[in-house]
């Protein structure tokens, strides 16, 4: 390939929901803007990131290798709010200079010798370029075909070459990686992840972190009746989380001698119950500390015996912030095929000695009753409890 036909490598970003924000589109673009910065300062490059007209061009420095515009659209991959990630080539303006661009474009690839089918789809935003994108479709449609022998099939192609006319240059790529979708981090608000080390909850966090939620991680410890290992473990989960919003951060809150006090209540079929409102009273606090506006869990209906449906109506009775559950109506099998995609599922199969191993009662209650579990939080003050909880809070910043 030379470098006088194909221009330069650039990242062609793809926004979908964000497009149907009407008046405040501009807002939610500023925001997935940032994001995109963000998400490319380690990079160490000057990179000239430019709206257009529902796409977002990313140019690199003159003399940037492909290997460098790849990496860079693998990290932009990860940002919410976007659809597809295009490496492109930025080309010149002209009929002949796109042309010449797409024949060197598919120059030694496997596929082509193979004799892949494929598709020409063109796209004209600057309506001031000479061909409509039918004729442009047609004309280097018509010089692949020449050229390489390849069937044209419009319907199922193996192979699309695609072209985008814009408004200071052309840019013609193939294929693509999906992106995340949803909305850009931030612009939903603040919220505060329950964050164990199992598969369910880093999920849930994935999930609002693409609503348009900022989230922060707070991980109950069983120390110091249990080990470290632990928090090791959320550390891992929250660090494979942070690619999707950066500058994560992951609380832990001592929970070991609270746990003791609510099996020394008497009540052990209520226990893990008790447990789970003093944990939403403590993290509600912390929450409120962090201007947070909801929790967020990762409960799916039924799925163990405390997210029953009673049971969750005795969870959110403990708490007057809102507590958001997007795992609600899915099985295990579903929540697992997600884990593995974004990538955390292996950390939470490893094991450890996570804090509800300390309430462990030989047979746990599905329809607790609201009044009971008040009787026992007025025996532990769980009000004043959950502040002291809250206090005695560790931060961990999550290091790139």
């Amino acid at each position: 390939m030379t470098m006088s036909a194909l221009g330069e490598p650039c990242v062609l970003l793809k926004l979908g929901e964000v497009v149907l924000k009407g008046d405040n589109r501009e807002l939610f673009e500023r925001q997935l803007q940032s994001n995109i910065k963000a998400a490319l300062k380690g990079f160490g490059l000057k990179l000239d990131v430019r709206q257009r007209h529902g796409v977002i061009a990313i140019f690199l420095p003159d003399g940037t290798g492909v290997e460098v515009a790849d990496e860079v659209a693998r990290r932009v991959a990860c940002v919410p709010g976007l659809v597809w990630v295009h490496r492109a080539w930025r080309v010149e303006k002209d009929p002949g200079a796109v042309t010449k661009a797409a024949i060197e474009l598919l120059a030694d690839r496997e596929d082509v010798r193979r004799g892949v089918s494929f598709a020409v789809r063109s796209r004209r935003r600057d309506k001031r370029f000479p061909l409509t994108s039918m004729q442009l479709d047609r004309t280097v449609g018509g010089e692949i075909n020449d050229i390489y022998g390849l069937p044209v099939d419009l319907k199922n192609p193996g192979l699309v070459v695609s072209i985008e006319v814009d408004r200071d240059e052309v840019f013609v790529f193939t294929g693509g990686l999906p992106g995340q979708g949803g909305l850009p981090v931030g612009v939903s608000g603040r919220g505060l992840v329950l964050m164990s080390g199992g598969i369910d909850s880093p999920v849930a966090a994935y999930r609002m972190m693409r609503r348009g939620l900022r989230v922060d991680f707070l991980h109950f410890s069983g120390i110091p009746f249990t080990t470290s290992e632990s928090i090791y473990k959320a550390y891992a989960l929250v660090r494979a989380l942070d690619r999707f919003q950066g500058r994560s951060r992951l609380w832990v809150v001592p929970f070991g001698k609270a746990q003791q006090s609510i099996k020394a209540s008497g009540q052990d079929r209520l226990a893990v119950i008790a447990q789970r409102r003093l944990m939403l009273k403590t993290g509600e606090e912390v929450a409120r500390r962090l201007r947070a506006g909801a929790l967020i869990t990762g409960d799916s209906l039924g799925q163990v015996s405390s997210q029953t449906l009673q049971n969750i109506t005795a969870q959110d009775d403990a708490v007057d912030m809102p507590i958001l559950r997007p795992l609600i109506g899915l099985d295990k099998t579903e929540i697992m095929a997600e884990a593995r995609r974004i990538g955390t599922l292996e950390i939470s199969e490893l094991p450890d000695e996570d804090c509800c191993t300390l309430l462990a009662p030989r047979r746990a209650e599905t329809a607790a009753k609201i009044a009971d579990l008040k009787q026992i939080e007025r025996r532990l003050d769980a009000e004043e409890l959950a502040v002291q909880l809250a206090g005695s809070l560790q931060e961990y910043k999550i290091e790139d």
